[in-house]
């Protein structure tokens, strides 16, 4: 994952599009890389975040959490040294009342995931 403390990231969008790949320090924050997904998000894209909170980010089937680094984040067996690490990026829409009844949004996020994951 580091080479020279550096890991190599590209962050993969719904719709499949990425952002990246660009080098990180393994000391980098999951917080700073989503600030760095805010900044970087395609203008002509729909739905965007809006703060770190909208975000969640996949490595290797696992959410990472916003205090850890990369390097507290690391998942070896997901790793090839040299290569570029793929991280899927999910952003929650707001949740339909608990009274609407409706959970269409819920799975459509669901749906969204497993779609992205079968991709990689």
């Amino acid at each position: 994952m580091a080479v020279d403390g550096l890991v190599e990231l590209k962050f993969r969008l719904a719709d499949g599009s990425d952002i990246g790949p660009s080098k990180y320090s393994s000391t980098t924050t999951v917080t700073s890389l989503k600030e760095t997904i805010i900044s970087e998000w395609p203008q002509d894209k729909e739905n965007g975040p809006k703060s770190i909170n909208d975000i969640k980010l996949i490595n290797a089937g696992k959410i990472l959490e916003n205090d850890r680094t990369l390097d507290q984040s690391r998942t070896p067996l997901s790793e090839v040294p040299g290569d570029v690490i793929t991280m899927l990026v999910v952003v929650q829409s707001p949740l339909p009342d608990k009274h609407s009844g409706n959970k269409l949004l819920e799975y459509d996020a669901l749906i969204s995931i497993v779609n992205l994951l079968y991709e990689i």
